[in-house]
């Protein structure tokens, strides 16, 4: 009976339990439906530099509570405000879809930046999202459904995130505030994200990113004598081929649709003239265009200054240390094929460039005086000389003409009475010397041998003197 009783009060605690932990969770979400929207933002880097590469880790992620379908996108934006003041990063398609839980954005110049479903660009700074000022805002419509603010002091806001600590703030679900978090790793499903993209004239595209890795690399907007000179150059900096059917180029708001193939690591040029619109010639503010992809997500942003003049193109030529992109006017345009910086323009036959003023002038003849026959021109003197040769020139008497100089030389005579003309001979102290030490050396030697064998010597000698008597 007691073994009864005992497993009947074992399953009722477990039952309570499971009760108890069932209302626990139905509470949690039912708090977290309260204080969180449908689509939030999950989680923040603002990149950091490491190793000499900056940018690293710059992501923002984006998360929705209802995985279990998908979730329209469409009117949705993300804004950020930095000294430049309010810029929107990204603003997804009326076509476009969260397919999984999770959307992951990062700054299209980071490293790994191919590891996202969607990259965007910060105007007025080379780094990005600034570690000392925010907000990033998620707006629908124009209204904000969810924001995150990183201001020392300002109330509202967490503070700013520590140079170089590699920290993201972080989403707490359970009580929906940002935590400051050191090697968090937000997740990338490169299938969580879905567009279905509609082009006039095109019919109905669906699928996924296709365009990423392609990026302006040059535009040539001053033509000479017709627009058919515009260009827009893309490149591919990835290790495979880009299809670019349906990708577009965005100017003066207006769409224009990217047909072909750009081969890894390779250029593709698009002539505005060809597709019916042309570029501002000689903008007196600067211009924009923008890469869209066939998610609709904006790849590159590239805005060409005004002062844009004949022959030159505008061009990227490299990185600096920071990673930042370098753009330079460049008079060697180069479409299609790698870009080269040339500061100055080429001057035609018969100018030189004045660097001052950069253009080119007439080069001034200099008039060389000619000299007649017989003559030279003294470079110092700037007159005619009359050659003098040696047959010419005559010396008075106790001189001679030397040749070589063309000057005439005193003769020395020699009488007898100023100079010797007895030889003297003499062998020089050093030869004695040698002599003397080589004789030094040999007597040193007998001596020494001398001593050593001296009884074999005096037997020698014994023998011999024996033999004589």
């Amino acid at each position: 009976m007691k073994k009864f009783l005992l497993y009947l009060f074992t399953i009722f605690m477990v039952g309570i339990g499971g009760l108890l932990i069932k209302i626990h969770v139905n509470a949690e979400d039912a708090y977290i439906n309260e204080t969180i929207p449908d689509i939030y933002i999950k989680a923040i880097n603002p990149g950091y530099t490491i190793d000499g590469k900056s940018n690293v880790g710059e992501m923002i992620e984006i998360a929705r509570k209802n995985s279990d379908e998908m979730m329209s996108l469409a009117d949705i934006t993300i804004s950020y405000t930095n000294a430049s003041g309010e810029q929107t990063l990204v603003e997804f398609s009326e076509y476009s879809y969260m397919v999984g839980e999770t959307l992951l954005l990062r700054l299209a110049s980071s490293p790994g930046s191919e590891l996202a479903n969607l990259t965007y660009k910060v105007k007025g700074t080379s780094s990005g999202l600034t570690q000392s000022s925010g907000p990033v805002v998620l707006e629908k419509g124009g209204e904000a459904m969810d924001a995150v603010c990183w201001v020392d002091g300002q109330e509202g806001c967490y503070r700013k995130f520590k140079s170089g600590s590699g920290e993201s703030l972080v989403r707490n679900l359970e009580n929906g505030e940002f935590e400051f978090k050191t090697l968090y790793e937000p997740a990338y499903n490169p299938e969580g994200y879905y567009v279905e993209v509609v082009d006039e004239g095109m019919g109905e595209v669906t699928g996924p990113s296709q365009c990423k890795g392609l990026e302006f690399s040059e535009i040539m907007s001053y033509y000479e004598t017709s627009k058919s000179e515009q260009f827009i150059e893309l490149y591919n900096r990835g290790s495979e081929q880009i299809l670019l059917d349906g990708c577009k180029v965005r100017y003066k708001n207006k769409n224009h649709v990217l047909k072909g193939v750009v081969k890894p690591e390779g250029y593709f040029v698009y002539y505005p003239e060809k597709e019916g619109f042309g570029l501002t010639k000689k903008p007196v503010n600067s211009n924009k265009l923008e890469l869209i992809d066939t998610d609709g997500a904006i790849l590159d942003v590239l805005e060409y200054p005004n002062g844009q003049r004949k022959g030159t193109s505008y061009a990227l030529i490299g990185y600096d240390e920071k990673g930042k992109e370098v753009w330079r006017v460049t008079y060697a345009p180069t479409p299609g094929a790698a870009n080269n910086y040339q500061e100055y323009k080429t001057c035609e036959e018969g100018k030189v460039l004045n660097k001052e003023t950069g253009n080119c002038v007439k080069v001034t003849a200099v008039k060389t005086k000619i000299c007649k026959d017989g003559y030279y021109l003294n470079p110092l003197t700037g007159r005619c000389k009359k050659f003098q040769t040696a047959s010419e020139k005559t010396c008075k008497e106790g001189y001679y003409l030397n040749p070589e100089t063309g000057r005439c030389r005193k003769i020395k005579e020699n009488n007898g009475a100023d100079y010797n003309v007895e030889p003297e001979n003499y062998e020089e102290e050093s030869s004695f010397v040698a002599i003397y030490a080589v004789l030094g050396v040999v007597l040193l030697a007998l001596g020494y041998l001398g001593y050593e064998f001296r009884r074999e010597i005096l037997k020698f000698f014994g023998r011999v003197f024996r033999r004589f008597r």
